[in-house]
């Protein structure tokens, strides 16, 4: 069904009642500008220094959408192969999960070892970070194909790979839309962190050399720069999804 109005609207009306307030309580409790700036100073210092913030910015969303980019190569070809293979799955989940739960800043210094300071160890912390939701999904929608649907295409004459790629494939489209939109704020954040301490460009490095300088509206900024491309990036996959996937939301929104 179609949204009213202020279902569109409702995102836009409670960011600027948060600014609103935010604004309010720094003005009111006359909070200082090296503790917690106030949406004003962080909008004066942005468009002060916007050509620094817009070069730092580039920089981290370009390296993000690189390692986002193998995160969804590498991603997709697991998630098919666990889900297309039981034996497979039962293997590589466990591991996997495991893999996810270490903390991926703890790799940013072997990475530098590795790679050296610069665009390698933000683009593989990006990578590493994002790849997991993406192979998870992928490998979900295909392992939870209806058995029932599975043996009528059999006795129709299809088989297995005809299974998993005409239909299997298809149906973990939702699926798939949706880890992208998980996985792409987390690409961000991989990039950030790592830019925070091997790199001397990015918004990340901003950040470090900002806090240094006491030029915490500065700071601010650049986690709004990042916040944005997140959002800007979700929201495009979110339109791809609503223009590809139509038919798994047919009840929830207009045709």
């Amino acid at each position: 069904m179609n949204k009213t109005p202020l279902e569109r609207a409702a995102p836009l009306l409670l960011l600027l009642a948060v600014i609103v307030l935010w604004q309010l309580v720094c003005s009111v409790f006359n909070v200082s500008e090296f503790i917690f700036p106030s949406p004003a100073r962080i909008a004066q210092q942005s468009w002060e220094h916007r050509v620094t913030i817009l070069g730092h910015a580039w920089r981290t969303f370009w390296v993000t959408m690189v390692g986002f980019g193998i995160a969804i190569v590498v991603g997709v070809l697991l998630g098919f192969l666990m889900g297309s293979s039981r034996l497979a799955y039962d293997a590589m989940y466990p591991l996997m999960t495991g893999f996810n739960a270490l903390p991926k800043a703890a790799f940013v210094p072997i990475l530098v070892v590795w790679f050296g300071i610069g665009v390698g160890p933000a683009v593989l912390t990006a990578f590493l970070i994002s790849f997991f939701p993406i192979m998870v999904n992928i490998a979900t929608g295909l392992a939870t194909l209806e058995p029932e649907l599975e043996d009528v295409l059999r006795v129709l004459g299809a088989k297995r790979w005809d299974v998993l790629t005409k239909v299997g494939l298809p149906r973990s489209l939702p699926y798939f839309y949706g880890s992208l939109k998980v996985a792409i704020t987390l690409a961000f954040v991989g990039t950030t962190v790592s830019e925070m301490t091997a790199s001397n460009e990015g918004i990340g490095y901003l950040l470090i050399s900002a806090g240094s300088s006491m030029q915490m509206g500065l700071a601010f900024s650049g986690l709004v720069v990042v916040g944005l491309m997140a959002m800007a990036m979700y929201e495009l996959f979110s339109v791809i999804e609503k223009r590809t996937t139509a038919w798994a939301h047919r009840g929830s929104q207009s045709h």
